[in-house]
């Protein structure tokens, strides 16, 4: 048993350019940006609200890469949502790639995977019973 507790886990992705990613999240995900902070003209640090969800960015460099320096990543974002297709309509509209397009899975999910012009990956996904 441990002596403290974990309070909130928040994905932080490094892009290639933050600025441009700032604004596709906000063209996809309605994401708000809350704060940022620059140094020698990246950005080192950016806070972005989806309704309660907080995701950080930061622009990439030689210690944080971007999943285009590192020819992918190996993390799959997993987004649930009230509406897997509006989704999926808002992040190809938005320029994401579709890896696989959404349909009914047999493990009970209306599912999908889009690639962001940054290279993330964002798994999209409903119940099929939500439908």
């Amino acid at each position: 048993m441990t002596d403290f507790s974990i309070t909130a886990i928040t994905a932080r992705l490094a892009v290639s350019d933050a600025d441009r990613a700032i604004a596709f999240y906000a063209r996809a995900f309605d994401a708000v940006e809350v704060s940022r902070f620059a140094y020698d003209g990246a950005i080192a640090h950016a806070e972005l609200r989806i309704g309660d969800i907080v995701i950080d960015l930061k622009d990439a460099d030689e210690v944080d890469r971007s999943p285009d320096d590192l020819g992918g990543t190996p993390v799959i974002m997993s987004i649930a949502t009230t509406d897997v297709d509006a989704l999926a309509d808002r992040l190809s509209d938005a320029g994401a790639t579709v890896l696989f397009p959404v349909s009914d899975s047999d493990y009970g999910l209306r599912d999908g995977r889009f690639r962001d012009p940054f290279g993330h990956h964002w798994h999209i996904h409903q119940p099929i019973d939500a439908e």
